[in-house]
């Protein structure tokens, strides 16, 4: 089953010129908005005018940088252990383990799971914690960068399912510990 799976979102690839660019542009770049885009939006989404009350504005403070806090640390938590996780599971990516497969984009190292979609998914998911509006366009964009890296032939479905399911974990622990203090 991820073989089919695989094939069917691969299979995009290699089309024409233009949707590889999509592909390698959603799979490689994109990752680095959507981070600036999430940091731009942490900082500036609180109150724009200043409180006159000074404790206001102190509450106002400290709960954005907990924010902060909490969507990159879960983030960066969950990367460093999918990157754990890949020394143990030793799991080849598509192009080792067909011959058939050219990957769009050069990644080395094993698949299991996918360092991207850990990390994207524990920020949308923390985001979520926050924010339940934003969290859902941060999971859109953790969405489609799992599938470009399907298509761009660097990941199994499996390695971005695993990836999701950690970073989700991670999120919503961090969460639990930051709420509890």
């Amino acid at each position: 089953m991820n073989n089919i799976i695989f094939y069917f979102f691969y299979n995009f690839a290699h089309q024409s010129n233009t949707l590889d660019k999509v592909i390698i542009f959603c799979a490689q770049t994109l990752p680095y908005i959507i981070i600036l885009l999430a940091g731009l939006f942490l900082i500036f989404h609180h109150d724009a005018w200043p409180k006159k009350d000074i404790f206001g504005e102190l509450k106002s403070y400290l709960r954005k940088w907990k924010e902060i806090g909490l969507v990159f640390f879960s983030g960066i938590l969950a990367w460093c252990l999918a990157s754990l996780l890949k020394i143990l599971f030793h799991t080849p990516r598509p192009f080792d383990a067909f011959t058939n497969v050219h990957s769009l984009i050069s990644e080395s190292g094993f698949a299991f799971p996918s360092g991207h979609a850990t990390f994207y998914s524990a920020l949308a998911v923390s985001l979520f914690f926050c924010h339940k509006k934003v969290g859902y366009v941060f999971m859109f964009f953790a969405f489609i960068i799992g599938i470009t890296r399907i298509m761009a032939g660097v990941h199994f479905p499996v390695d971005i399912l695993g990836g999701f399911v950690l970073g989700s974990i991670i999120a919503v622990l961090m969460n639990k510990i930051i709420k509890r203090k």
